[in-house]
């Protein structure tokens, strides 16, 4: 596992600890990231155009990654204009708000509901179908808007993402490199997955509600949100709107009855969900508006693209930055990197599996470690298979143990960069709900943090 660590990996972990020290402090990151971007591309080219040029073709590079998720938010959010300027939006609400009468249970309800429906086809496009429906119950329940963003995050990108277990996607990818059943990754992750969520998600839930009683965070301030979206008009009868008030849930349980039977997960997921949105806007603005319907159809999905972008705009750079740790890097900039990388972020979980020694205690805070740098690049899963490599090694050497370390690597992998940590990686609960995605991942940090100390303390006792 030795590594030789080069100019390029240190600039990298350099500007690392820069962004996260400006995060913390609440400053813009988007300077930082350019001026990475340009500093690898001279380092590893030696010339001023090729840098300079490299900062424009990793914008591309970030643009065509996230293209898809762009798209999906932007085609959300034209259907629920529409729905809420129509009317059905409230309508469709209704039965919701039965249930979800304070905060607490919004929060509880939303997430619970949340981590159940990415089980089955992950948590990107189940953000897309719950927060357009659940946002305006929340918010008027008194949970502000980041309070929604945190329990689809938390619950979805997190719990069930880290476990994945009806997909098995993730504990696949780590069983295979760790050369141990996928059953007995998926047995180890689930008392680490459960005391993960329980510690997080309480955690985060006890400094919410800290934070709303102080007055640091107010349901008022997104009243805006939903103010602009929730303007209905007389457009359709009442008949009406019930009609489609119950044909559109119905249209997207079709969808997930689909995504079981034809096995589709991830794109494949997120482009059926969207596909549905884009059938269900056309036919509203069709009904609603009548004779101007084509022009209504196509002034809402403006309205969509014009939101999503607006949200990734900011993102845009430092996802580029981020995607430099990864297979980017050849990508972007092109093949400078010695010859036995697996990627610069990958490379320093390495070097740090290599340079410490082995006990159980030690191994459990390395896997935690090499997971949380692996996750720097936002993607989750690109670094696991590491992971699964590292804990075959340490659970080999200490004679016990290997499953609940590649288990351990799996579930901080994912937390960190599957999408409650890593700012661009959260884009879409962030974008669904209006708020930052910088704020929200600072509103995780310290809960998240808080249970990957306490999932590591059990991890020791399991090896």
């Amino acid at each position: 596992m030795e590594m030789e660590l080069t100019a390029l990996h240190w600039i990298y972990v350099v500007f690392i600890a820069l962004i996260i020290g400006f995060m913390v402090k609440r400053r813009d990151t988007t300077l930082i990231c350019i001026i990475g971007i340009f500093l690898l591309a001279l380092v590893a080219t030696g010339s001023l155009a090729s840098s300079i040029s490299g900062i424009f073709n990793s914008f591309i590079f970030a643009i065509t990654e996230l293209m898809s998720t762009i798209l999906i938010i932007s085609i959300i959010v034209a259907m629920s204009t529409v729905l809420t300027k129509s009317g059905i939006n409230d309508v469709m609400i209704a039965p919701f708000a039965k249930f979800i009468k304070n905060p607490t249970l919004a929060f509880w309800i939303i997430g619970i509901v949340m981590m159940i429906i990415s089980w089955f086809f992950w948590p990107s496009p189940a953000v897309a179908l719950l927060g357009a429906v659940m946002l305006p119950v929340a918010l008027r329940a008194g949970l502000p808007a980041l309070g929604v963003a945190m329990a689809m995050n938390l619950f979805g990108h997190g719990i069930a993402l880290s476990g994945d277990f009806i997909i098995q996607a993730a504990p696949k990818l780590t069983a295979d490199a760790a050369s141990i059943p996928v059953g007995d990754v998926i047995a180890a992750s689930i008392p680490l997955v459960i005391t993960m969520g329980v510690v997080t998600t309480l955690s985060a839930f006890i400094l919410l509600k800290r934070d709303m009683k102080l007055g640091r965070i107010k349901a008022e301030d997104n009243e805006g949100i939903v103010q602009d979206q929730t303007f209905s008009e007389d457009l359709l009868t009442l008949a009406q709107k019930k009609f489609f008030a119950f044909f559109i849930p119905i249209a997207f349980l079709l969808d997930v009855v689909a995504l079981s039977i034809l096995k589709l997960q991830g794109g494949d997921a997120t482009a059926l969900i969207g596909g549905t949105a884009v059938f269900i806007l056309l036919i509203l603005s069709l009904v609603a508006h009548k004779q101007q319907g084509l022009e209504k159809s196509t002034a809402y999905l403006i309205q969509g693209f014009q939101f999503g972008f607006k949200v990734f705009g900011p993102v845009i750079p430092i996802a580029a930055f981020f995607y430099l740790g990864d297979s980017g890097f050849n990508q972007i900039i092109g093949d400078y990197l010695p010859k036995t990388s697996l990627g610069i972020v990958n490379d320093l979980g390495a070097a740090l599996a290599a340079s410490v020694p082995l006990t159980k205690e030690i191994a459990a805070v390395t896997l935690t470690g090499i997971g949380a740098i692996t996750g720097l690049d936002g993607s989750g899963f690109s670094g696991i298979s590491l992971a699964g490599s590292v804990a075959k090694l340490f659970g080999t050497a200490i004679g016990s143990g290997t499953a609940t370390l590649t288990a351990l690597g799996q579930i901080t992998a994912i937390w960190v960069g599957g999408g409650t940590l890593i700012p661009w990686a959260l884009i879409p609960a962030a974008a669904i709900c209006n708020v930052s995605p910088f704020e929200l991942a600072r509103r995780n940090l310290l809960p998240v943090t808080i249970g990957l100390v306490v999932t590591t303390i059990v991890a020791m006792f399991l090896i």
